[in-house]
């Protein structure tokens, strides 16, 4: 028991010696004492030369690949090191008053070490996570940041020796599972990709904390106006995350991303005590893609005067029939019911559903719909994309690919683990902070061969209820986001939570809003009913949860009409208003 309270002697197994201890002589020498004090002596986020952070990676790489060996065992036959450094701002308040304003920089650090070789390495497989060996010290991923390059290493140095007794162990697990598991067709472990070498230019926050705390104040006592409000903020976000790629086959890339946003929110009780919630969050790569503040005092005033009519709108029944859903709801149907099939690592785990694997080749969405992540545009029109890199977090360079043409699915999204029938990374692997990467989309795009004018939907939207023998048709046009099943236990479904639905009368055209409903259904049931799309397309920018974290991403694409879609009653609880007023409303105008 005694040594898991034992740190120190888990420092003593490590295989090479601390980066300050072997070789040339420390960096504070008697000579450039002063040099080094002031070097150090200040964060260096955002304003440090990123060649020093480069050059301190890449000498612990090197160090590692020559010297790095346990006594009868293999050296790595890859190492990679991946370098994230980040400033975040946050302002947000409610009801007029700032609750929240921080600013916080650092620096994080994750290794990837490889035994074997490209056709079969140490990669951990589903499940293997669990099997861990239970060390006594594990390092901490957190680096500094001050640019001292003997205090990175050092975050370097033990990272690397831990992954590399895991990487020992999980090679010897592999090895061993190959003796009684059934044999699939093979397919190798890491792909071989050419290296690289880039470094983009070095970004900064534009921001004002004290300019945006009184822009939150006055915007979020507008919430303030009417009583029935029991929820109203607004918060402001700037994110600056610089990421560092080296790797032992010689890839060097440095990438910036900036992402700005401004997120409203408000909520209300429906008379019957349900939840009632609006919001929307912008993003922008600079603020001044960002609304003014009239901009954002309209969407404050937009969101009470839809709580209001939520609030007086009926409950929906459960439906079954034809619907249009609005660009944005598009996107997201899209995202979870398509997008998060496609992604490579899904097609190899067995815990998986494995939609559309074997398909290859094969129709799997209608004929006039083809699919496409491309991660390499900046915006699409006028928007910002959220979805875009040049670079990914295995140091890849981003593609623009074609997943599925007519309807006929043509590859997998995929990081550098390949999947049968794709050999190559596309430059999709992605990962919050120091998880470790896996495919992932960027920016969706969604196009069709099938679009006519709005005009024109909406009349088939009611042609097709009255053909069905339906009292009316479905238009969703606000969506807070969606979800989905992708495993291999439970059912391969989907849901998507509307905000804005409005039943369109078969026989007037006449719309109402209602409340209380969520779209479900299952995949490829649903794509199956898409009959045609809108000539004009929107964008549906946000993050994305999955295995590897949560990521920025993008998806682009029509409003489309489906023969049939399927809402049922959310489940959220209904409660009782609060018994008073709040404390700035008048008796006059309580209500």
């Amino acid at each position: 028991m005694s040594a898991r309270f034992a740190p120190a002697r888990a420092l003593a197994l490590s295989l090479l010696c601390c980066p300050w201890s072997c070789g040339a002589a420390p960096a504070r020498s008697a000579g450039s004492a002063g040099a080094s004090a002031a070097a150090t002596s200040a964060p260096s986020i955002g304003v440090a030369a990123s060649g020093a952070v480069t050059a301190a990676l890449r000498a612990e790489l090197d160090r590692t690949m020559k010297q790095l060996r346990f006594q009868d065992y293999e050296a790595p036959y890859f190492v990679g090191f991946r370098l994230i450094e980040h400033r975040d701002v946050e302002v947000a308040g409610r009801f007029g008053a700032v609750t929240r304003s921080r600013d916080t920089r650092g620096r994080s650090v994750a290794v990837d070490v490889r035994v074997g070789d490209y056709t079969f390495d140490s990669a951990p497989e589903s499940g293997d996570f669990s099997f861990d060996e239970n060390m006594t010290f594990e390092p901490s991923s957190v680096a500094p940041v001050d640019d001292d390059p003997e205090a990175l290493r050092a975050t370097l140095w033990l990272l690397t020796d831990t992954a590399y007794k895991k990487a020992l162990s999980s090679h010897l697990r592999k090895r061993a599972r190959k003796v009684s598991d059934v044999d699939e067709q093979h397919v190798d472990s890491f792909s071989r990709e050419r290296p690289t070498q880039a470094s983009a230019p070095l970004g900064h926050l534009e921001v004002d904390p004290a300019r945006w705390s009184a822009v939150v104040r006055r915007v979020s006592a507008k919430f303030r106006a009417d009583p029935r409000i029991i929820e109203g903020e607004l918060r402001f976000t700037a994110d600056h995350e610089r990421t560092y790629v080296v790797t032992s086959e010689g890839t060097t890339v440095e990438r910036d991303t900036v992402i700005y946003s401004v997120a409203m929110s408000a909520m209300a009780r429906a008379p019957d005590g349900m939840l009632l919630d609006q919001g929307q969050t912008l993003y922008a790569r600079s603020p001044s893609e960002l609304p003014d503040e009239k901009g954002l005092e309209r969407m404050v005033d937009e969101a009470i005067a839809n709580l209001a009519a939520l609030a007086a709108a009926p409950v929906a029944d459960p439906y079954t029939g034809p619907a249009i859903l609005e660009p944005e709801a598009t996107g997201v149907f899209f995202h979870e019911t398509v997008g998060h099939r496609l992604e490579g690592e899904r097609q190899q785990d067995e815990n998986e559903g494995r939609t559309f694997k074997g398909q290859l080749g094969k129709p799997i969405l209608p004929e006039f719909l083809s699919v496409r992540d491309d991660p390499t545009m900046r915006r699409w029109g006028s928007v910002s994309l959220n979805g875009y890199y040049a670079f990914d977090d295995e140091g890849v360079p981003a593609q623009d690919t074609v997943l599925v043409s007519g309807g006929v699915l043509k590859t997998f999204l995929t990081s550098r683990t390949p999947v049968e029938g794709v050999a190559q990374s596309n430059g999709h692997g992605r990962a919050q902070g120091t998880q470790r990467p896996v495919a992932r989309m960027g920016n969706l795009v969604v196009e069709s061969t099938r679009r006519v004018p709005r005009a024109q939907l909406r009349e088939m939207l009611v042609a097709e209820a009255r053909r069905q023998g339906k009292p009316y048709g479905l238009v969703i046009r606000d969506i807070t986001g969606g979800s989905t099943n992708t495993s291999n236990f439970g059912y391969q479904a989907f849901k998507g939570t509307p905000r804005m639905v409005y039943r369109v009368d078969a026989a007037t055209g006449q719309e109402m809003l209602v409340r209380g409903v969520e779209m479900v259904g299952t995949p490829l049931t649903a794509v199956s009913r898409i009959v045609a799309t809108s000539e004009e397309t929107g964008v549906f920018n946000g993050y994305c949860g999955a295995e590897s974290g949560y990521v920025p991403v993008s998806t682009v694409a029509p409003a489309a009409l489906f023969s049939e879609i399927e809402l049922q009653r959310n489940q959220r609880d209904k409660e009782r208003p609060p018994v008073l007023t709040p404390p700035w409303a008048t008796s006059a105008g309580a209500k």
